[in-house]
């Protein structure tokens, strides 16, 4: 049984630091509702930050989530990844 303390006041969300995985994997479980429901403008968000932090197979997932998004939650998502860019 596990029965040491955590330490939570220093740590951080894992988005944080990040790596192109992580973000993927994030993109893939907000795509696929995989702890909740399905969240296109969050799955394209970090889909876009994966592919920035060298995912290239993110890119076709972007494109595929974006063709069933509209132009307004494509501009919301576009927004949300900047935002995160600018944060971390």
């Amino acid at each position: 049984m596990f029965q040491e303390l955590i330490e939570t006041a220093a740590a951080m969300p894992a988005e944080t630091c990040a790596s192109g995985d992580v973000l993927f994997d994030l993109g893939m479980m907000f795509s696929t509702g995989r702890s909740g429901m399905v969240d296109l403008v969050a799955a394209h968000k970090w889909f876009n930050l994966a592919a920035l932090k060298g995912r290239v197979d993110a890119l076709p997932l972007r494109r595929e989530i974006a063709e069933l998004m509209s132009e307004e939650q494509i501009a919301m998502a576009q927004r949300e990844a900047r935002a995160w860019m600018t944060m971390h």
